[in-house]
């Protein structure tokens, strides 16, 4: 039995060390010749030192006074069973700060309030040994002791979720270990299931990209939830991108209930569900078929379908059609009758019902295809000429409700690695695109610039939203 009593002497000259780091000591062993995971490889065994109290109510009461002293190691318990016959002790060990790895650096370590209550309390100090495994070890640690020395300042453990799936971007001097990397992102992640590298940048017409499985079974199948909503879909056949979440929320949470929204390249519905959900009414297109056939699924299961109408076609094509197509719609059903949300009742078997007016024009134009979304603006150029071939214009300015629509386009503002632009120098450059492609010189003050995350250094996103000025919406198109 290791036991320790304490002159005054020596606990005046006990220092305090609260903020110590953890002991490089807990840093797991290193095989960088590994080539295929070897979770037992990753056990080690740490000394610590542990006090042992007789009464064990003594316990609760030291880790009241004396809780800085007590093991700080992460998801390590700091109190452990012991049960040792040869030294007539069962109960429980407080194990000490991990900067203390055996009874001859007690004095130096320790506070002296600590020593003197452990004194004070026939408190036995013992030595003791924990056993780290791999579960211990996050896995940006297990990684950098596998991969070799060259590959260490950027360990790839980063990756974005979709449902079960981890999505990693391997630089190419990370591939040949992609196996290994994806195993143990799949290990600490238990929710991941699959685990895929892409293949080649995003270059196709549906903004899908060639994925490789690294880890795990290869189902594509996801259900995300995303804004109180479910979405379902094959992540391999459509685009999706969970880092987009905010922007997701942050134009829906611009939109006003009850008014009409266009979603031109919808996708499986970010932006579509949510809003159908807050009561706007949706026209929401793809031109992939496999997007197209996620957004109506989704649409029915959020059980949005009363507000939200899905089409299959060409954007450009789409962004005149639309508005032709509600008109057409708010003519036919003039209201969509709802019941009421409050609880009050007419009789037992009624709910309050509600007429809500179909718009006649939509407030909000979205053009989430950051990559070529901005080539699009020029179709906006003689919409409600294109729409309204009938009409003069004051006759489309005394149609119900008439307004001009906000138009929210995203985009990538690319750059040379030798530039250095700001973004206000970001910022003008689309303007200059923007006015080029609608014809008109709209003022650089009624755009509305809204950064909505850096790629790479060289690639930020924005959305740019601006109303769409009359001059436009009435000009005739060439």
């Amino acid at each position: 039995m290791f036991k320790r009593t304490f002159s005054k002497a020596k606990i005046s000259e006990t220092v305090m060390n609260i903020n110590k780091p953890i002991s490089s000591n807990l840093d797991p062993p290193i095989d960088r010749n590994m080539k295929v995971l070897d979770r037992s490889f990753f056990s080690k065994k740490f000394p610590v030192v542990g006090v042992y109290f007789p009464d064990p109510k003594k316990i609760g009461l030291f880790l009241s006074k004396c809780r800085q002293d007590a093991l700080r190691v992460p998801n390590v318990p700091f109190i452990v069973q012991i049960n040792e016959e040869k030294d007539n002790q069962e109960g429980k060990l407080v194990l000490l700060n991990e900067s203390i790895q055996s009874l001859s650096q007690i004095n130096s370590n320790l506070a002296s309030s600590t020593l003197e209550f452990i004194e004070a309390n026939k408190g036995v100090l013992r030595e003791h040994q924990l056993t780290l495994d791999y579960d211990f070890w996050k896995s940006e640690e297990i990684l950098k002791a596998i991969l070799p020395d060259n590959l260490e300042e950027e360990v790839p453990s980063g990756f974005t979720r979709t449902g079960h799936i981890a999505h990693v971007n391997l630089k190419e001097e990370y591939k040949p270990y992609s196996g290994i990397i994806g195993q143990v992102i799949m290990d600490k992640n238990p929710s991941i299931t699959t685990v895929v590298d892409k293949v080649d940048s995003i270059e196709t017409t549906f903004r899908t990209f060639k994925m490789k499985v690294i880890a795990g079974e290869p189902n594509f199948m996801v259900e995300q939830r995303e804004s109180d909503c479910l979405f379902t879909f094959d992540f391999s056949k459509v685009y999706w991108n969970s880092r987009l979440h905010t922007e997701h929320k942050r134009l829906v949470d611009l939109f006003k209930p009850h008014t009409a929204i266009c979603d031109v390249m919808a996708g499986v519905g970010p932006f579509a569900v949510p809003s159908g959900k807050k009561e706007c009414f949706v026209f929401a297109n793809d031109l992939n078929p496999e997007s197209f056939k996620y957004l109506d699924i989704n649409v029915s299961k959020n059980k949005v379908d009363k507000f939200v109408k899905v089409f299959n076609t060409d954007g450009r094509d789409f962004i005149i059609q639309a508005q032709t197509d509600l008109f057409n719609y708010s003519n036919t059903h003039k209201c969509l009758t709802l019941h009421s949300k409050k609880k009050q009742r007419i009789s037992k078997n009624t709910t309050p019902q509600i007429k809500v007016p179909i718009p006649t024009f939509f407030s909000h134009y979205i053009m989430n295809l950051p990559d070529s979304a901005i080539d699009f603006v020029d179709a906006y150029v003689g919409l409600f000429t294109k729409a309204f071939p009938q009409l003069s214009i004051d006759e489309v300015k005394g149609l119900p409700n008439y307004l001009l629509p906000t138009i929210n386009v995203h985009h990538f503002e690319k750059f040379s690695p030798s530039e250095e632009p700001t973004e206000e120098d970001l910022h003008h450059r689309i303007h200059e695109k923007i006015k080029k492609l609608i014809s008109f010189d709209i003022s650089f003050d009624k755009l509305h610039f809204h950064m909505v995350r850096k790629v790479s250094p060289t690639k930020p996103m924005f959305c740019i939203s601006f109303q769409l000025p009359e001059e436009v919406a009435f000009s005739k198109p060439n």
